[in-house]
């Protein structure tokens, strides 16, 4: 099914929107692959202006630095996963369903977007996991927050905290369950990657998969058993 969308993230997060030009749009191309090559620390403006042919300075009228570039892409990506999100939930009557249909977005957003050419979902899932953290784990998160540049984040979140509460309405921490899904649904995959022993889930070509069993046990088993009191400890 061709899915026709375009994300449009907070006008702070850029000086100029690159999705409404030429030049814009093959910054975030090339930046995307330059990105899931380099990594964030490796990643420079003058590497990224060599393969657009361009300079330097043009860059600039679009972003002030590599940050809010890596925070721009990165809360595209919130937007696009809250999409799938909502999406999934269509034509679901049940709470639990529209939950699993929800974890099912979490694992597989590298769905192609063919509205948007320019982004490539498949690598912009795949930096996310590798950088995404490095885009708000700064010393200047507060300052960024007031902006309200995680405000896509904070609505995936909400979005999924929601559907928590159908299910359970007593269920003392939907916040912390609706971020830690999402934040698992990236860190388990780096860790069947690279740290192995974190995680219980391989790295085989059916980690989408084992990553959304493993996340529907715990969330289900977690919300089954709130209600319990908690044990007391000597």
């Amino acid at each position: 099914m061709a899915i026709q969308v375009r994300i449009i993230p907070a006008p702070q997060l850029s000086l100029r929107d690159p999705q409404d030009t030429e030049l814009g749009r093959r910054i975030l191309t090339h930046s995307i692959i330059l990105l899931d090559e380099l990594g964030l620390e490796a990643f420079t403006f003058k590497k990224l202006a060599v393969e657009l042919g361009s300079a330097e300075a043009s860059i600039y009228r679009y972003f002030n630095s590599k940050h809010q570039l890596l925070l721009y892409l990165v809360s595209w990506y919130w937007d696009w996963v809250h999409y799938l999100v909502k999406q999934s939930a269509v034509g679901k009557s049940s709470p639990e369903d529209r939950l699993q249909a929800a974890i099912t977005s979490l694992t597989q957003p590298f769905v192609a977007n063919p509205a948007v050419p320019y982004i490539d979902e498949r690598l912009l899932h795949r930096i996310v996991i590798n950088e995404g953290s490095k885009a708000y784990h700064t010393k200047d998160v507060d300052q960024e927050n007031r902006k309200g540049l995680f405000l896509g984040y904070k609505s995936l979140c909400e979005e999924i905290c929601a559907i928590i509460l159908e299910i359970a309405p007593t269920f003392p921490y939907p916040r912390a369950l609706a971020t830690s899904l999402f934040e698992m649904a990236h860190n388990h995959p780096y860790f069947a990657e690279h740290l192995p022993r974190l995680t219980d889930i391989g790295r085989t070509s059916e980690l989408s998969e084992e990553l959304r069993t493993m996340l529907w046990f715990w969330v289900t088993n977690l919300l089954n058993t709130h209600s319990q009191p908690a044990p007391q400890i000597d």
